[in-house]
């Protein structure tokens, strides 16, 4: 463990960007809101930000991306393929916990199975990832109801805790030791260590009413909708609240929903491209000959809440799909996140106990 002056603290990013593209919280002027972006001058930089409006997975798996390229003039003439790889060294800092344990997710469900995608493998590749602990929670935040915060546990090279004057500084690699010896970081104590946890602790007792109250509700609901307990009437409740938008996919952290369409660019040659798909829209599981097994909005619904919430997902992904950001309550205009949900099957079940 490390310390470094809570003013200093940017030299870490000022060190990372000879080495690679540095992303971080940036506030946008105009809006106030947080974007996570790429930053010429790291002194755009803000740890004390809001979680960002959009997760940043669209570092590692952009909401439209060319992922290969190939030309067939016809004939017996051969076909030119060639893949797009991209292995930018890229440094994530001040990354919130929550994003991180998205990152993970997208981390299981692309490399983590049968078969490996080696675009975004391009994309993950040479990352330097630093974390930054939420010493006190944002509006819409229930991390400690999935398991995600408020502080990172694993996954990242360095992790920051604002510890007062001073930023506690863990290392979780090797190349991230390595960085704090290259700058002489002044070795952290005991007694640093403990403040973290005692301010880790005060975040937990900062988080809404729902977070505290529902953290076992999660897990209950879990059980209900993997084995098929949550009432249709609950479902067909919450696709009448749909709007079909599909904000809260692209808001979510762990969503991994794409399609893939092939676009002519001239001289017998196309683009294949990758663009973020979602379960909410209609056309998502239409099949060629015009069937939609889930034509329902009510069915569609059903499945983004059971790819989050039921345990065969959680078998894939190690832990539970959702991550506690609450982005999906901020934007869905329906009143659906999954706070409601939890709530309303709740409610639903806590009448049929009560019966």
């Amino acid at each position: 463990m490390y310390l470094i002056k809570k003013n200093d603290i940017l030299q870490i990013a000022k060190a990372l960007s000879t080495e690679y593209q540095v992303y971080g919280p940036v506030i946008e002027p105009g809006s106030g809101q947080t974007f996570f972006e790429k930053v010429d001058d790291v002194s755009e930089i803000n740890l004390s930000a809001p979680i960002p409006a959009a997760p940043p997975k669209h570092i590692v798996f952009p909401q439209a991306d060319r992922i290969l390229s190939y030309r067939y003039a016809g004939g017996n003439a051969p076909v030119e393929m060639k893949p797009d790889f991209k292995e930018t060294p890229k440094a994530l800092f001040g990354l919130r916990s929550c994003d991180l344990t998205g990152l993970q997710c997208l981390d299981r469900f692309f490399l983590g199975q049968e078969f490996v995608d080696e675009v975004y493998r391009s994309l993950r590749k040479k990352m330097f990832i630093v974390t930054n602990t939420c010493v006190a929670p944002f509006k819409y935040c229930f991390c400690v109801c999935t398991d995600s915060g408020p502080a990172a546990e694993e996954g990242y090279d360095l992790n920051l805790t604002d510890i007062g004057d001073n930023f506690l500084i863990e290392a979780g690699s090797a190349k991230g030791k390595a960085l704090c010896e290259k700058l002489q970081l002044a070795k952290a104590a005991d007694k640093d260590l403990a403040e973290k946890n005692r301010l880790v602790d005060k975040s937990i007792t900062l988080f809404e009413s729902f977070s505290t109250e529902s953290k076992a509700w999660v897990s209950r609901v879990m059980n209900r909708i993997t084995t098929g307990f949550a009432k249709e009437e609950v479902w067909e409740y919450v696709g009448d609240q749909c709007f079909e938008c599909g904000a809260c996919s692209f808001v979510c952290p762990s969503c991994s929903c794409f399609n893939v369409v092939d676009t002519a660019t001239g001289d017998c040659s196309c683009d294949r491209l990758r663009t973020w798909d979602s379960c909410s829209y209609e056309g998502y599981s239409r099949m060629a000959g015009g069937h939609n097994p889930r034509k329902p909005v009510e069915d569609r619904r059903n499945k983004r809440f059971f790819c989050k919430l039921s345990y065969s997902q959680s078998k894939k992904y190690l832990r539970p799909g959702c991550v506690g950001c609450g982005r999906c309550d901020w934007v869905c205009p329906g009143d659906i996140g999954m706070p409601n949900v939890v709530k309303y099957i709740r409610r639903e079940t806590t009448s049929r106990d009560q019966l």
